[in-house]
């Protein structure tokens, strides 16, 4: 299955995550590539190093810091990793986290993307997350779930909160 967590509300990489521990439950092999997220200590990094699920974060975190072009090269070098994950035959899920940022950010293209779903064997799924998913990916996709914002603390000032958001 090809599945989507797109939208502007929070818990697209936290469902992503659920979905991979359940699968980890049920025997299957998981993977999880960070396009944006680097060098950061969060919950679910320090979580998922008690389960069978190997994680890397590849990304060199928010693009407004450090010049653009580092950030083109490290999702040059996750997509690279991605495709090579993806036909290795050893993952039964691979979740490219954040990768809908990547391509709206333009560190990669939306066509570098959707060759990733050309080369998928059909028995391995793919979770897609992050927002503003292209209208391509959302009609290739099985799944797609948009997480709307209502309500968040941020929009009070209140900063971001370990455990909860990180």
């Amino acid at each position: 299955m090809i599945i989507v967590h797109t939208g502007d509300g929070k818990g697209k990489t936290t469902a992503a995550i659920g979905l991979a521990v359940r699968a980890c439950g049920s025997g299957l092999k998981v993977l999880i590539l960070q396009f944006i997220k680097g060098g950061q200590i969060s919950g679910e990094l320090e979580a998922l190093k008690l389960l069978p699920i190997e994680i890397r974060q590849c990304g060199l975190g928010f693009t407004n810091r450090g010049e653009i072009s580092e950030h083109q090269k490290a999702a040059a070098e996750t997509l690279k990793v991605a495709r090579d994950e993806i036909l290795s035959g050893r993952w039964n899920l691979i979740v490219l986290d954040e990768i809908n940022y990547a391509v709206k950010f333009g560190l990669i293209t939306e066509a570098e993307m959707l060759g990733l779903l050309e080369i998928c064997p059909p028995e391995l799924h793919l979770v897609f997350t992050g927002r503003n998913a292209t209208e391509k990916l959302i009609d290739a996709a099985d799944l797609v779930t948009e997480m709307t914002l209502i309500k968040h603390p941020f929009q009070k000032g209140v900063a971001a909160q370990r455990g909860i958001e990180f």
